[in-house]
Protein backbone atom coordinates (compact mmCIF):
# COMPACT_ATOMS: atom_id res chain seq x y z
CA UNK A 1 0.00 0.00 0.00
CA UNK A 2 1.27 3.64 -0.85
CA UNK A 3 1.55 6.50 0.49
CA UNK A 4 -1.84 8.31 0.94
CA UNK A 5 -1.95 11.02 -0.93
CA UNK A 6 -1.73 15.12 0.59
CA UNK A 7 -4.85 16.40 1.50
CA UNK A 8 -5.97 19.15 -1.44
CA UNK A 9 -7.69 22.09 -0.05
CA UNK A 10 -9.53 24.57 -1.98
CA UNK A 11 -9.58 28.05 -0.35
CA UNK A 12 -11.90 30.66 -1.96
CA UNK A 13 -13.42 33.90 -1.69
CA UNK A 14 -17.12 33.81 -2.82
CA UNK A 15 -19.01 36.79 -4.07
CA UNK A 16 -17.90 40.27 -4.31
CA UNK A 17 -15.71 40.58 -0.76
CA UNK A 18 -12.84 42.02 -1.21
CA UNK A 19 -10.71 41.08 1.53
CA UNK A 20 -8.62 38.31 1.46
CA UNK A 21 -6.08 38.57 4.19
CA UNK A 22 -7.85 35.77 6.50
CA UNK A 23 -7.93 33.48 3.31
CA UNK A 24 -4.24 34.10 2.52
CA UNK A 25 -3.47 33.38 5.79
CA UNK A 26 -5.29 30.30 6.49
CA UNK A 27 -3.97 28.98 2.80
CA UNK A 28 -0.51 29.74 4.11
CA UNK A 29 -0.65 27.57 7.08
CA UNK A 30 -2.46 24.53 5.73
CA UNK A 31 0.51 24.73 2.92
CA UNK A 32 2.93 25.01 5.60
CA UNK A 33 1.23 22.01 7.47
CA UNK A 34 1.52 19.76 4.56
CA UNK A 35 -1.71 20.30 2.57
CA UNK A 36 -1.95 20.85 -1.00
CA UNK A 37 -3.96 24.56 -1.49
CA UNK A 38 -5.50 25.74 -3.94
CA UNK A 39 -6.41 29.47 -3.59
CA UNK A 40 -8.70 30.65 -6.11
CA UNK A 41 -8.33 35.00 -5.84
CA UNK A 42 -11.15 37.07 -5.53
CA UNK A 43 -14.80 37.43 -6.61
CA UNK A 44 -15.09 33.81 -7.69
CA UNK A 45 -18.95 32.41 -8.45
CA UNK A 46 -20.31 29.43 -6.57
CA UNK A 47 -20.12 27.87 -10.18
CA UNK A 48 -16.78 28.77 -10.39
CA UNK A 49 -15.64 27.51 -7.12
CA UNK A 50 -17.70 24.61 -7.44
CA UNK A 51 -15.93 24.01 -10.70
CA UNK A 52 -12.66 24.25 -9.78
CA UNK A 53 -12.83 21.93 -6.53
CA UNK A 54 -13.66 18.87 -9.13
CA UNK A 55 -11.56 20.12 -11.66
CA UNK A 56 -8.50 19.96 -8.60
CA UNK A 57 -10.09 16.64 -7.01
CA UNK A 58 -9.75 18.43 -3.54
CA UNK A 59 -10.99 16.89 -0.27
CA UNK A 60 -12.06 19.69 0.85
CA UNK A 61 -13.10 23.95 0.33
CA UNK A 62 -12.57 26.45 2.74
CA UNK A 63 -15.19 29.43 1.68
CA UNK A 64 -14.40 33.00 3.44
CA UNK A 65 -17.26 35.65 3.93
CA UNK A 66 -16.78 39.12 5.51
CA UNK A 67 -19.12 40.71 2.94
CA UNK A 68 -22.35 39.14 5.31
CA UNK A 69 -24.06 37.45 1.56
CA UNK A 70 -22.20 34.08 3.47
CA UNK A 71 -26.59 32.42 3.86
CA UNK A 72 -26.59 33.07 0.21
CA UNK A 73 -23.45 32.02 -0.85
CA UNK A 74 -22.42 29.05 1.12
CA UNK A 75 -25.70 27.46 0.45
CA UNK A 76 -25.69 27.58 -2.98
CA UNK A 77 -22.22 25.93 -3.08
CA UNK A 78 -23.56 23.11 -0.89
CA UNK A 79 -26.28 22.98 -3.46
CA UNK A 80 -23.98 23.05 -6.59
CA UNK A 81 -21.62 20.20 -4.87
CA UNK A 82 -24.59 17.69 -4.34
CA UNK A 83 -25.97 18.46 -7.92
CA UNK A 84 -22.34 17.45 -9.18
CA UNK A 85 -22.40 14.25 -7.20
CA UNK A 86 -19.53 16.11 -4.86
CA UNK A 87 -20.87 15.95 -1.77
CA UNK A 88 -17.93 14.00 0.03
CA UNK A 89 -15.70 17.14 -0.42
CA UNK A 90 -15.64 18.64 2.75
CA UNK A 91 -17.11 22.55 2.84
CA UNK A 92 -16.29 24.57 5.42
CA UNK A 93 -16.27 27.95 6.52
CA UNK A 94 -14.69 31.12 7.76
CA UNK A 95 -14.96 35.35 8.23
CA UNK A 96 -17.56 37.17 9.98
CA UNK A 97 -20.36 34.80 10.29
CA UNK A 98 -22.76 35.16 13.73
CA UNK A 99 -23.39 31.65 15.55
CA UNK A 100 -26.85 31.55 14.79
CA UNK A 101 -25.71 31.52 10.94
CA UNK A 102 -23.19 29.39 11.57
CA UNK A 103 -25.14 26.54 13.21
CA UNK A 104 -27.90 27.24 10.16
CA UNK A 105 -25.35 26.36 8.25
CA UNK A 106 -24.11 23.17 9.99
CA UNK A 107 -27.33 22.53 9.85
CA UNK A 108 -27.55 22.63 5.90
CA UNK A 109 -24.52 20.38 5.77
CA UNK A 110 -21.82 22.80 5.92
CA UNK A 111 -18.46 22.12 7.92
CA UNK A 112 -17.12 24.10 10.97
CA UNK A 113 -16.97 27.96 10.81
CA UNK A 114 -13.99 29.70 12.28
CA UNK A 115 -14.11 33.11 12.96
CA UNK A 116 -11.36 36.15 12.88
CA UNK A 117 -8.80 34.89 15.99
CA UNK A 118 -9.60 30.80 15.34
CA UNK A 119 -6.01 29.27 15.92
CA UNK A 120 -4.76 28.09 12.29
CA UNK A 121 -3.70 24.80 13.68
CA UNK A 122 -7.11 24.14 14.67
CA UNK A 123 -8.27 24.43 11.24
CA UNK A 124 -5.65 21.78 9.94
CA UNK A 125 -6.67 19.44 12.79
CA UNK A 126 -10.13 19.66 12.14
CA UNK A 127 -9.38 19.30 8.27
CA UNK A 128 -7.32 16.22 8.63
CA UNK A 129 -9.93 14.54 11.03
CA UNK A 130 -12.69 15.66 8.70
CA UNK A 131 -11.05 13.83 5.38
CA UNK A 132 -9.60 11.11 7.30
CA UNK A 133 -13.26 10.11 8.07
CA UNK A 134 -14.50 10.75 4.47
CA UNK A 135 -11.62 8.83 3.06
CA UNK A 136 -12.81 5.83 5.69
CA UNK A 137 -16.08 5.97 4.15
CA UNK A 138 -15.28 6.50 0.64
Amino acid sequence: MGKERKIRVLVAKAGLDGHDRGAKIVAASLRDSGMEVIYTGLRQTPEMIVAAAIQEDVDAIGLSSLSGAHMTLFPRVLELLRKQGAENILLFGGGIIPDTDARALQAMGMGRMFGPGSDTRDIASYIESEVAQRRALA
